[in-house]
């Protein structure tokens, strides 16, 4: 049985985006969509999950279509269907956060703790529509980004549009390429040239996605401005995030905790295998 895309709603407006996301999403990898609402036991239960089923309907009329109703904490619901799940999809903001946040508590809680790729939908709908024609993934010195270049090539491949593959580096000693990379990173820029990480980190994958449009920018700068210019013309940004040492979750980061904040597009954030 192919495993889910699940998508998480409250009935807010950005969650209903992420089920219109998630359907198309849904239908393109041929997966089945489950919509998955979490309330308290003493929280009287809406008709959340139907408004949500029609919605993802009407959008997309073929997806094959399941939802649950828990009595749970809306984030550790998630995760623990994330177990099983080919993507988590969210909305950038739900109903219980404070006005003027940029990413919803329960987003961000997901997006660090699950185990399979975690969209969070963001930007106008020209970025959540596939106007762009376009897939930005971040790649990182030291360990790789095996796992979100190969989710990058893969949506990139189903979606007939061209990956941009962003390496961003500095000169400085010590510099990091994201809050992520280690200590050694300068010494090992200078024996790899920057253009020479972003080819080895394409490599590998690019045998399996050998149809995928790939361009490679290298940005001598922050990675953080570098992914964000990239993603103003994108459909979807990817990053990758290490699995923290002696710890539950995956260690997010400076960088990455401001793409989840400031993307102008959805983002996916995708555990290193």
């Amino acid at each position: 049985m192919t495993i889910p895309l699940v998508v998480g709603v409250d009935g807010s407006e950005a969650s209903l985006e992420a089920v219109d996301w998630a359907a198309d999403e849904a239908v393109r990898h041929e997966v089945p969509l489950h919509l998955l609402h979490a309330a308290p036991r003493d929280h009287e239960v809406s008709d959340v999950i139907g408004h949500a089923s029609e919605r993802a309907v009407k959008g997309a009329p073929t997806v094959r279509l399941s939802s649950e109703v828990l009595h749970d904490d809306a984030a550790s619901a998630l995760v623990d269907k994330g177990r099983n799940a080919f993507a988590l999809a969210l909305g950038s903001r739900g109903l219980g956060d404070l006005a003027g946040m940029l990413l919803g508590s329960v987003s961000l809680a997901v997006a660090a703790r699950a185990d399979c790729p975690v969209v969070v939908v963001r930007g106008a709908a020209e970025h959540r529509n596939d106007r762009f024609g376009s897939v930005v993934v971040g790649v990182e010195e030291g360990e790789g980004s095996g796992t979100a270049v190969q989710f990058a090539l893969r949506e990139a491949q189903v979606r007939r549009c061209r990956l941009v593959a962003v390496h961003a580096w500095s000169t400085q000693v010590g510099a990091l390429t994201t809050a992520q990379a280690p200590s050694w990173y300068a010494l090992e820029a200078h024996r790899r040239s920057p253009a020479q990480v972003l080819d080895d980190a394409l490599r590998t994958p690019d045998e399996q996605y050998h149809d995928a449009q790939v361009s490679r920018r290298v940005i001598e700068g922050p990675a953080r401005q570098a992914l964000l210019e990239a993603a103003s013309e994108a459909d979807l940004l990817v990053v990758g995030a290490r699995r923290r040492q002696g710890h539950l979750g995956l260690q997010l980061g400076l960088t990455n905790h401001a793409l989840l904040h400031h993307a102008p597009c959805p983002i996916a954030v995708v555990p290193r295998i």
